[in-house]
């Protein structure tokens, strides 16, 4: 069964590759090389299971246009994240104590890029590709974001609202951005922006994941749970969700504007015949 294989093959490189980055935590440039590695080998294992399960190129994660979309994606994900900042700091409930570590940012580029690629190869990649292609957009997006809710369930600090959140913001946000552009690309960048700006820039929790490396900002939040997300981090705040939501709409609106929208399939519909939208 290719979604079980494609699965299995995405998900042993997760694996192994967040052992090894884990086990050099501390030490920024190991974490730097060993995270973007891991991010690359998931790629071509991706590349190639696709190759042997579906019969056909990879084209969602091809090369054409692939730095442009990334960086789009990226783009989106700082200004996404700095809006969500920018609004609990005008409240009072983020603070700056002063800088933080250039090389625990740089460390945090390649723990950040290892999470993005394998979590966007696995749940955008393989399982919502292929849920939409048998029962169509609508209940791909629902069903897979509700399910990367419930993954962060199991990290530290984690609340049935935080998993919640994360559903709504991230698992539709970032479904969304792939419904709209068909290259995983604008979505790895969109999933990497988000979570650097988050620890690597500004400074705060991401997912109530326990801490990295230190950040270019030393800073914090304060204050109610509804605005800064309490120990799960900035992700479970209100503004995540409603700033999410927004960025949400925008990418389906393009979706359907572009004929990317796909229907339930009925049985008289090749089941591969979505991989030939346009881009």
């Amino acid at each position: 069964m290719r979604l079980v294989r494609q699965l299995l093959a995405v998900a042993a490189v997760a694996f192994v590759g967040g052992q090894v980055v884990a086990a050099v935590q501390g030490n920024w440039f190991l974490t730097l090389v060993l995270g973007l590695l891991t991010a690359v080998v998931a790629v071509l294992v991706y590349g190639w299971v696709v190759r042997r399960t579906e019969h056909r190129a990879s084209v969602e994660v091809g090369r054409e246009g692939a730095r442009a979309a990334f960086g789009r994606g990226a783009a989106v994900g700082v200004a996404t994240f700095a809006c969500v900042i920018g609004n609990i700091a005008l409240l009072g409930d983020y603070t700056v104590h002063g800088v933080g570590s250039v090389t625990g940012a740089m460390g945090l580029v390649g723990f950040m890029a290892a999470a993005a690629v394998t979590e966007e190869l696995l749940f955008r990649g393989v399982l919502l590709r292929i849920v939409e292609q048998r029962f169509g957009t609508w209940i791909a997006l629902t069903s897979t974001g509700a399910l990367f809710g419930m993954m962060h369930l199991l990290n530290k600090d984690a609340t049935v609202w935080g998993a919640l959140a994360i559903a709504i913001e991230a698992g539709g946000m970032l479904g969304a951005a792939y419904t709209a552009t068909r290259t995983l690309w604008l979505p790895i960048g969109l999933h990497f922006g988000w979570n650097f700006a988050e620890s690597g820039i500004f400074g705060t929790e991401v997912s109530g994941s326990g801490g990295t490396q230190q950040g270019l900002l030393d800073a914090g939040t304060s204050g109610s749970q509804l605005v800064t997300g309490g120990q799960f981090g900035p992700e479970a705040s209100v503004y995540s969700v409603l700033l999410g939501l927004l960025v949400t709409v925008a990418f389906l609106w393009l979706a359907k504007r572009r004929g990317h929208l796909v229907p339930r399939r009925r049985q008289d519909v090749p089941a591969g015949s979505v991989a030939t939208l346009p881009r």
